[in-house]
């Protein structure tokens, strides 16, 4: 059998009995943290658990302890005290802090072998899960195990297994491009093409011949003939990536590619079959720029019939931890590994997050550039810890505790319902009445837009 990569951390050699019990299943690597933590080597990336056995003085070795174990960053770690940990505060803070489970002397060495037999399945499971939900989604920006999040997983699977288009709607960095991509890899379609188009980067004098394509002699730099985007996502998709950026005239072109799946080159007079499937992005609602002229409502029309709406940061705060880490781990390559404090973990969670996915990983990648210690806190992240920020909660009444539980519920429900007052109501299982008496009170901001089926207009837009 294999042997597993077990790391070893003590300040001498350890205890060499229960070590040579443990070698015939377990590959020992050995750390030192009486030494200078500037001595330590990378740990191997198979290492997934760890024994450290602590001195009889861990108070007065304890920092030096702490760095070491913050440098190696094992997932599970098993500690051998000395005596029962309880005994000591330092000692039992420390475990709490770092370790899965704690053995004291004289060790039980087959005991302490199944612990850490069952640490690395876990461990295991835990990237394996984590591998395959980045494989699975495609993309950070759709991780995360928030209501919010969910949602989105439900609707972008059911999309996934029509061919009919998609508008995906969010706030900039909140990952449309990611849905789509997720569309794409989980339809029948995965196999052929996945052609992006900036909208915004098209220039209205060429966005014609590039969607389209031209005919050889279409204008004086056509030397050839050449296939617009439409034709080369033939049996793949083509996501049109900001369409609110899409000009008036380009739409009415793109309308008779959605009713009809031909188009015709620039220079051309034959119509020639595309049946790419179409999924739109947009920062702006389109309803609301049809609503003031800057969107064709036939367009809109033929693109927003399935809509799915991305949830802003801000409203899934509890997926951030998860984020979080994973752009310490995974997002941030080169950099020498740092953990969030507990001050920059809540400032993370409270912050409104107006540049969403893409400013948490610009305020992580300066936490830990600016970190002079292992720890960010938060001002390493250009955030105010709480105590600076905002008034204490024991400043507060429990009348206003309660007023705030309600006005977040009356959000949560209206985003849930898609505004929808009697539908609203039956998500908080109260009455109509009472919930308009929470509505007249509280009176709060439209909430984000929720998830869901606008209604087909009557007849056939044209």
């Amino acid at each position: 059998m294999e042997k597993r990569p077990l790391v070893w951390l003590s300040a001498a050699q350890g205890n060499t009995l229960i070590r040579g019990l443990l070698q015939p299943r377990w590959s020992l690597i050995d750390f030192d943290f009486s030494k200078p933590v500037s001595l330590f080597p990378n740990t191997p990336d198979a290492a997934k658990v760890g024994v450290l056995e602590l001195p009889e003085n861990v108070e007065t070795d304890l920092p030096q302890l702490e760095k070491w174990l913050e440098a190696i960053g094992i997932i599970y770690w098993v500690a051998i005290a000395p005596e029962k940990p309880h005994s000591r505060t330092s000692t039992a803070n420390l475990i709490v802090r770092y370790c899965s489970d704690f053995h004291t002397q004289p060790v039980d060495a087959e005991r302490l072998n199944t612990v850490l037999g069952h640490l690395w399945g876990m461990a295991s499971m835990k990237e394996s899960t984590s591998h395959a939900n980045l494989h699975d989604y495609g993309d950070l920006a759709l991780l995360g195990s928030s209501a919010a999040i969910q949602n989105v997983h439900s609707l972008l699977r059911r999309f996934s297994a029509t061919l009919e288009p998609v508008l995906i709607t969010g706030e900039s960095s909140t990952g449309k491009d990611a849905g789509a991509r997720f569309i794409h890899n989980h339809s029948i379609r995965a196999t052929g093409p996945l052609i992006f188009v900036n909208c915004a980067a098209l220039p209205s004098t060429l966005t014609h011949s590039e969607l389209f394509g031209y005919e050889k002699g279409a204008f004086t730099s056509a030397q050839q003939s050449h296939p617009g985007r439409l034709e080369q996502a033939n049996g793949g998709t083509l996501v049109f990536s900001g369409i609110n950026e899409l000009h008036l005239e380009q739409q009415s072109a793109l309308l008779r590619f959605l009713q009809e799946g031909e188009v015709q080159r620039v220079g051309s007079n034959t119509r020639i079959s595309a049946n790419g499937r179409v999924i739109a992005t947009t920062t702006q609602p389109l309803q609301e720029l049809v609503a003031v002229g800057l969107f064709r409502s036939d367009v809109y029309f033929r693109l927003g019939n399935l809509e799915v709406v991305l949830p802003p940061l801000r409203d899934r705060c509890e997926d951030i931890p998860a984020l979080a880490q994973t752009l310490l781990e995974a997002s941030l390559p080169g950099l020498e590994r740092k953990r969030l404090s507990d001050a920059a973990m809540h400032c993370l969670i409270n912050h409104s997050w107006p540049g969403n996915l893409q400013e948490l990983q610009n305020r992580l990648r300066r936490g830990v550039l600016l970190s002079e210690q292992t720890t960010i806190e938060p001002a390493d992240l250009g955030l105010r810890a709480p105590s600076a920020g905002r008034s204490q909660p024991s400043n507060l009444s429990l009348q206003a505790f309660r007023d705030q539980a309600d006005h977040q519920a009356l959000i949560c429900s209206l985003r849930l319902s898609n505004n929808n007052l009697s539908e609203a109501a039956r998500v908080l299982k109260i009455s109509r009445a009472s919930f308009y008496r929470l509505l007249e009170k509280h009176n709060p901001q439209p909430p984000s837009r929720g998830f869901r089926q606008n209604p087909t207009p009557k007849g056939d837009a044209t």
